[in-house]
């Protein structure tokens, strides 16, 4: 199989930061779409991004809480977005396409919270693909005559290094049939990210769209001593003994503002021109490992399995993205 999942020694590294990545470009005059923009990484994006002078619209669910995040931040607005309704992803993007706003850069990057319980929206479909797939995928396709009118867009797919460990359920995609486990269907979402990436690159980087899949690392909030997320993230590695997140970015473990730098990197670097349809980690394209390697407190392994990037599996993937969307 031919790929380009090849690092590029960009320079840059685990550590580097938003401001390091976005040092000397200029983003005046450029529209971006950031999904989820205002928590945590998607918070750290929008306000990386409008710094470095672009338009950010942030696409949420809940107008108020986005609102209060991103007060203060220049050249930001919210716009409402649900990824698991379909008539307000539709209603989001007559919105865009009425203003009329070039759009240079997509931000795929809500992503739900697992829950422990397996949870279906309005269409019987599984919470995690349908929000992390299935609503970008909708919106992607609804926004490609805005990214077209950009003449030179990026789509930039946040995923994780659970893609490698990912597996697709092609007939029980929303676990009808049970063995529903929340990690499960977390590594499923995000290996239809890349799957997603590799196609929409395929078919669209004539028109001038790239497409980027973005592994940002390990980014955790500080946790009350004592309780179960406590619990879990000190066992992990993640945490100290006084409930504050473990920073060793060489080991996939970053703050914030490490942790989204790869997100702007994909979305503004031109070092990437040229390129799509690839997976990034610590601000370069991954190489490929398909080396079986546990997950442990000082290993978190993320680089792309070649199943993430198969062809065959993609075009499978887009085809069967659209027979649900018809449903």
């Amino acid at each position: 199989m031919t790929h380009q999942q090849r690092p590029l020694g960009t320079g840059f590294t685990a550590s580097s930061t938003t401001e390091e990545v976005l040092r000397g470009v200029d983003l005046a005059g450029k529209n971006i779409i950031v999904t989820g923009g205002h928590g945590r990484l998607g918070l750290e994006t929008t306000r990386a991004l409008a710094q470095a002078g672009a338009s950010v619209t942030v696409a949420a669910r809940d107008l108020e809480r986005a609102g209060r995040a991103i007060a203060g931040i220049s050249r930001a607005e919210v716009s409402r977005l649900d990824l698991v309704d379909p008539k307000s992803i539709n209603d989001f993007v007559a919105r865009w396409l009425a203003s009329p706003r070039p759009l240079h850069v997509l931000i795929n990057g809500a992503t739900p919270k697992a829950p422990p319980t397996l949870t279906l929206d309005a269409r019987g479909f599984e919470i995690q693909f349908a929000t992390s797939h299935l609503g970008h995928f909708q919106l992607t396709l609804g926004l490609l005559p805005a990214l077209r009118a950009a003449h030179g867009a990026r789509v930039v797919n946040l995923s994780s290094g659970a893609q490698r460990i990912g597996t697709l359920r092609w007939d029980d995609l929303h676990f009808a049939n049970g063995g529903y486990d929340p990690q499960v269907a977390y590594a499923q979402a995000k290996k239809a990210n890349v799957l997603f990436t590799v196609e929409l690159d395929r078919r669209f980087a004539k028109d001038g769209i790239r497409a980027f899949a973005v592994h940002p690392g390990v980014v955790v909030d500080p946790q009350q001593p004592g309780t179960p997320a406590y619990q879990s993230l000190r066992a992990m590695g993640l945490i100290n003994e006084a409930g504050q997140p473990i920073i060793d970015p060489e080991r996939g473990k970053k703050a914030v503002k490490q942790g989204a730098s790869t997100i702007v990197f994909a979305a503004t670097s031109p070092l990437l021109a040229d390129l799509g349809g690839v997976y990034l980690k610590d601000n370069d394209v991954s190489r490929l490992d398909d080396e079986p390697r546990p997950l442990t407190a000082d290993s978190i392994p993320s680089e792309v399995a070649s199943h993430s990037i198969d062809p065959q599996s993609a075009q499978r993937l887009w085809e069967l993205s659209e027979h649900l969307l018809k449903r």
